[in-house]
């Protein structure tokens, strides 16, 4: 259904944390005019879990219709609570969205019967196309591959995106469910190996700054074209790195602000990047092409 760079976009706020939508609809158009495949809203990298229920579904919603059809929209819609991701995911749907990425629950921890039976529940309640996601490292719940191969029946459960970056994972979810899911790296690191080796495209950090080189890179992966693909990668890795320094997404919203695209807000728990690591980060985007100098 999706290929290539997918966004994880952020949702640009202003300095008291309001939500800046004019910003918002200047990504859409960055990202719509610099080739990215799709964008995702409200997901991880969205702050999702610091915007309430409310604003969830605006920003779902503006970024449709500030896409207008150019760039398919991916709405993040995971919750904790299964009531809650089926709420967001009929939000989404009402929205536009052309599909759903739902997060395993975090925090609670449910077995693997929970998690098959979570999803089922999102899947029959809502008819859209829905992407699971498994980032252990953020949600101390790792989606196993037997779970995932059961949810592959489920006809309107297309793809995941698996975040751990172990690519002997995902050789065995491309193995095992490929022919009916849709893998996506949510690794940027690893991404291009995991594309080679069979999965269909990157559910992205590092897209919201290099969209153009990303898409490119992606290009070149899904084609089997190893040599420009690792080309481009060699220059967009110091980003894959840096864009981690502290927790997603406080370097790629600085960034973005830095590349004059959004404000400097950001929402209480996370805060604004340390000073310590402003001259590393820029740098690293005037090596990577993104800024003409530091």
């Amino acid at each position: 259904m999706f290929q290539g760079s997918i966004v994880a976009l952020v949702t640009p706020m202003r300095p008291d944390g309001a939500i800046d939508e004019d910003s918002l609809q200047r990504l859409v158009d960055f990202h719509a005019e610099n080739k990215s495949d799709a964008l995702v809203s409200v997901g991880t990298t969205g702050e999702s879990a610091t915007l309430d229920h409310d604003e969830h579904c605006h920003v779902m919603r503006r970024t449709v219709e500030m896409a207008d059809g150019r760039i398919p929209v991916i709405a993040g819609t995971g919750a904790n609570s299964t009531r809650e991701a089926i709420d967001l995911t009929r939000c989404a749907l009402e929205a536009g969205a052309d599909a759903c990425l739902l997060v395993t629950p975090y925090y609670n921890k449910p077995p693997q019967e929970g998690l098959y039976l979570h999803y089922r529940a999102v899947a029959e309640a809502v008819p859209i196309p829905q992407i699971l996601y498994n980032v252990p490292g953020r949600t101390a719940c790792d989606m196993l591959p037997d779970t995932v191969e059961r949810l592959a029946a489920i006809d309107n459960i297309v793809g995941i995106k698996e975040a751990t970056g172990d690519l002997g994972r995902a050789r065995e979810l491309i193995d095992r469910c490929g022919d009916r899911l849709a893998v996506y790296s949510g690794d940027d690191s690893t991404a291009m190996e995991l594309m080679l080796m069979g999965g269909q495209g990157n559910i992205s950090v590092t897209a919201n700054v290099a969209p153009e080189a990303m898409h490119d890179m992606c290009v070149a992966a899904l084609a089997g074209d190893r040599d420009t693909a690792e080309r481009i990668n060699r220059q967009l890795d110091i980003l894959h790195r840096t864009l981690f320094v502290e927790a997603n997404p406080i370097p790629v919203k600085w960034a973005l602000h830095e590349m004059g695209l959004i404000p400097d807000g950001i929402r209480l728990p996370l805060t604004p990047l340390a000073g310590s690591y402003h001259d590393t980060l820029r740098q690293a985007l005037v090596q990577a092409g993104v800024l003409a100098s530091a």
